[in-house]
């Protein structure tokens, strides 16, 4: 019994990871703007896809490169790719919005709409039919005793984890990080301190993109069938993972994620899979009926 429980608490960080990384790419933009992006868990397919054609094109195409030196080049280039996906759908569709001081309704309608129009226009120009990614490193099974794991989880968890560490120092450290913590507090006074809130705000978005770009990858690679439509439940997964660890805080949307990711593997061991999202959302909407704010978040007072 305890073997199969702690197999699961590993496949469920593997799933936590997932959700974390998106979940990190809402709490900044959320954190920096206070808009919910709901267009991320399509970033996250965009960055799926990326990778799937930049692996074809580097790993089967005429460069014919090793799977391992595909991944180093497929990495930070998604990452990239995607970044810029995230950084135009601000330009396009967000920024006009909030320099005309649209309320913030009309903004969530407008990232409701960008999210389907990254799902419809992928389903229209490559098709209905899904992709398998291609195998990039052979995968090796390491055996701890009762627990089986394999070089891709292992790489996933810790991927997650170092980014998390990555981030939390880039924001707690660097002029840019601080300039996006004291946009979070006081938007109006900023500018008067001289600094650029949209040159913070495309940093906001590039970062959330990347990572929602990584998490694209490492899903890919772990189960490889790709459709248009994937990332929509992920994605509304990840932003109530943000939303019960707090919304705003990247502590909390790491930790919200893993949480996530615990109680749903938990829930298919102990019962049917059906179950799974049933019981999951119960224990959640129970955490945020203790603690409407979130496991990490704090109430906030808006002046008048």
């Amino acid at each position: 019994m305890f073997d199969s429980i702690f197999q699961n608490l590993f496949n469920a960080l593997q799933w936590g990871s997932f959700y974390s990384l998106i979940a990190l790419g809402y709490t900044l933009v959320y954190g920096v703007l206070r808009l919910i992006n709901f267009a991320h868990g399509d970033i996250f397919m965009v960055g799926a896809y990326i990778a799937f054609f930049l692996s074809i094109f580097f790993f089967k195409g005429d460069l014919a490169l090793s799977g391992s030196t595909t991944l180093v080049l497929v990495i930070p280039l998604t990452m990239i790719l995607t970044s810029i996906c995230g950084v135009t759908l601000e330009r396009i569709a967000y920024r006009p919005l909030r320099r005309k001081g649209a309320n913030r309704l009309y903004v969530v309608i407008t990232a409701l709409m960008c999210g389907l129009i990254l799902e419809n226009g992928n389903l229209a120009f490559l098709g209905a039919s899904r992709k398998s990614f291609p195998e990039l490193i052979d995968k090796v099974v390491y055996q701890f005793g009762p627990i089986s794991m394999t070089n891709l989880k292992i790489g996933v968890v810790l991927s997650s984890i170092i980014v998390f560490f990555i981030l939390n120092a880039f924001i707690t450290k660097t002029k840019i990080g601080m300039a996006m913590r004291a946009i979070s507090y006081d938007k109006f006074a900023i500018p008067l301190m001289g600094i650029p809130i949209d040159t913070i705000i495309v940093v906001t978005f590039v970062l959330g993109s990347s990572l929602a770009g990584l998490a694209g990858i490492l899903f890919a690679m772990s189960y490889p069938v790709l459709d248009p439509f994937m990332g929509a439940l992920i994605g509304w997964k990840a932003f109530i993972a943000a939303v019960v660890g707090g919304i705003g805080d990247i502590k909390g949307a790491f930790v919200g994620g893993f949480l996530l990711g615990i109680v749903e593997i938990m829930a298919v061991a102990v019962f049917p899979s059906t179950f799974r999202d049933l019981i999951a959302f119960s224990i959640l909407l129970m955490i945020l009926v203790v603690k409407p704010t979130g496991l990490f978040g704090i109430a906030k007072s808006t002046k008048i």
